[in-house]
């Protein structure tokens, strides 16, 4: 009589945080592919960039392979954590766009000659672009008012 085993669980990541899932399992052995490593780092650089295509190159993989990855059977928990990691992210660079427009930043400027000028004030684009966004970071839509 042979007794089957179990199979064996893929590994539980990020497992300390509300972002643990468990990888997604690997089709082959690829060293330049999305290893528990990579998948790691990735939700990882997500939660900080709030930017799919940005935390991708963060960790040397490109914004379509990822996608290809969430799709993955087996990648559940995986999308699971990309979606907090996503939502976390956006609202970290909201904020720090909200910081910007505020308070400021500084700008030099270094020219050829060598003459420096030094500027202050409010960094706008990045509030411009976080209203343009689909996805208000807080988690709703803008308020709009009506006529």
């Amino acid at each position: 009589m042979t007794e089957s085993l179990p199979p064996t669980l893929p590994p539980l990541l990020l497992s300390d945080s509300d972002l643990a899932f468990p990888a997604v399992p690997q089709l082959r052995k690829r060293g330049n592919g999305w290893s528990p490593v990579q998948q790691e780092r990735f939700i990882l650089a997500l939660e900080v960039m709030g930017s799919v295509g940005s935390a991708a190159k963060a960790v040397g993989m490109s914004r379509a392979s990822a996608y290809k990855l969430r799709e993955r059977e087996g990648a559940e928990g995986f999308a699971r954590s990309w979606d907090l990691a996503m939502e976390t992210g956006r609202r970290r660079q909201y904020d720090i766009a909200m910081e910007q427009a505020i308070n400021g930043i500084t700008t030099i400027h270094i020219k050829r000659g060598g003459s420096v000028t030094i500027g202050s004030g409010p960094d706008m684009r990045h509030v411009y672009n976080a209203f343009r966004s689909e996805d208000h970071p807080a988690g709703h839509a803008p308020v709009r008012r009506q006529s």
